[in-house]
Protein backbone atom coordinates (compact mmCIF):
# COMPACT_ATOMS: atom_id res chain seq x y z
CA UNK A 1 0.00 0.00 0.00
CA UNK A 2 1.44 3.34 -1.03
CA UNK A 3 0.94 6.47 1.05
CA UNK A 4 0.34 9.82 -0.61
CA UNK A 5 2.70 12.54 0.53
CA UNK A 6 1.81 16.19 0.48
CA UNK A 7 3.97 18.16 -1.93
CA UNK A 8 4.78 21.81 -1.42
CA UNK A 9 6.86 24.24 -3.40
CA UNK A 10 8.90 26.58 -1.20
CA UNK A 11 10.08 29.74 -3.00
CA UNK A 12 13.39 31.15 -1.77
CA UNK A 13 15.12 34.48 -2.16
CA UNK A 14 18.61 34.19 -3.56
CA UNK A 15 20.46 31.24 -5.06
CA UNK A 16 20.57 28.88 -2.04
CA UNK A 17 18.98 28.15 1.31
CA UNK A 18 20.24 25.99 4.17
CA UNK A 19 18.28 22.87 5.11
CA UNK A 20 17.55 24.26 8.57
CA UNK A 21 16.22 27.52 7.12
CA UNK A 22 14.01 25.62 4.67
CA UNK A 23 12.50 23.51 7.46
CA UNK A 24 11.73 26.69 9.43
CA UNK A 25 10.31 28.46 6.36
CA UNK A 26 8.05 25.47 5.65
CA UNK A 27 6.80 25.47 9.26
CA UNK A 28 8.25 22.02 10.07
CA UNK A 29 10.23 23.40 13.04
CA UNK A 30 10.00 26.68 14.94
CA UNK A 31 13.45 27.33 16.42
CA UNK A 32 17.11 26.34 16.14
CA UNK A 33 17.12 24.18 19.27
CA UNK A 34 14.09 22.29 18.02
CA UNK A 35 15.79 21.90 14.64
CA UNK A 36 18.83 20.12 16.07
CA UNK A 37 16.64 17.64 17.96
CA UNK A 38 14.39 17.17 14.94
CA UNK A 39 17.31 16.32 12.64
CA UNK A 40 18.68 13.82 15.18
CA UNK A 41 15.39 11.91 15.41
CA UNK A 42 13.62 12.28 12.05
CA UNK A 43 14.60 10.90 8.67
CA UNK A 44 15.24 13.76 6.23
CA UNK A 45 15.94 12.92 2.59
CA UNK A 46 17.57 15.49 0.30
CA UNK A 47 17.22 14.45 -3.33
CA UNK A 48 16.62 10.88 -2.13
CA UNK A 49 19.60 10.65 0.23
CA UNK A 50 19.50 10.88 4.04
CA UNK A 51 21.04 14.11 5.34
CA UNK A 52 21.14 15.50 8.89
CA UNK A 53 23.24 18.61 8.22
CA UNK A 54 21.21 21.70 9.00
CA UNK A 55 23.74 23.74 7.01
CA UNK A 56 23.31 21.65 3.83
CA UNK A 57 23.03 24.08 0.92
CA UNK A 58 19.91 23.62 -1.19
CA UNK A 59 19.26 25.06 -4.64
CA UNK A 60 16.10 25.56 -6.71
CA UNK A 61 14.95 22.16 -7.94
CA UNK A 62 16.19 20.27 -4.87
CA UNK A 63 13.64 18.04 -3.12
CA UNK A 64 13.44 17.46 0.63
CA UNK A 65 11.29 14.64 2.00
CA UNK A 66 10.42 14.84 5.68
CA UNK A 67 7.52 13.92 7.97
CA UNK A 68 5.26 12.83 5.11
CA UNK A 69 5.94 15.98 3.10
CA UNK A 70 7.89 16.56 -0.08
CA UNK A 71 9.27 20.10 -0.28
CA UNK A 72 10.62 21.37 -3.57
CA UNK A 73 12.92 24.38 -3.48
CA UNK A 74 11.82 26.97 -6.05
CA UNK A 75 13.38 30.23 -7.19
CA UNK A 76 11.52 33.11 -5.59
Amino acid sequence: MQHETEQREIPIRGETIRLGQLLKLAGIVDAGGELKDFLEHELVLVNGEADRRRGRQLHPGDRVEVAGLTLRVAAG
